[in-house]
């Protein structure tokens, strides 16, 4: 079987997998030196041991860090943490992100403005007319 740290198809859902040998321990990986930086750091100031080991599969240098399973909990959200520190917007321009989010709420408005427009015309068109007899 596949060591689950060197998946061939890495999605990225998860940046964590079980250490392969010994399911005690948590390994994280990183192929960003920043983010495993900041994770090393993070994990030194909230006092959780480590042990750091790099690797080179497929032409990426991972950091790797195997962790305690009794602190994963703790080092989950560091791994969190650490993610939104370095996190990169889709579209990088601010401007760009403005119009965008302007467009999406106009045509979010006109769309349930025409709805509403939609039923009462709807509601108009169905109400019973009583005609009276001669």
């Amino acid at each position: 079987m596949e060591n689950p740290i060197d998946h061939t198809i890495d999605l990225g859902f998860v940046n964590y997998t079980t250490h392969p040998e010994n399911n005690k321990y948590i390994v994280f990986r990183f192929a960003d030196v920043n983010r495993a930086n900041s994770f090393e750091s993070e994990l030194k100031l909230n006092s959780i041991w480590f042990e750091k080991s790099d690797d080179d599969k497929r032409g990426k240098k991972y950091d790797l860090f195997a962790i305690h399973a009794t602190d994963f909990k703790k080092a989950e959200k560091i791994n969190y943490k650490v993610e939104a520190m370095h996190k990169k917007y889709i579209i990088s321009s601010k401007p760009i992100r403005i119009a965008v989010f302007l467009f999406s709420l106009i045509v979010m408005t006109l769309t349930i403005i025409g709805y509403f427009k939609s039923n009462n015309k709807l509601t108009e068109s169905t109400i019973p007319t009583i005609q009276s007899k001669p």
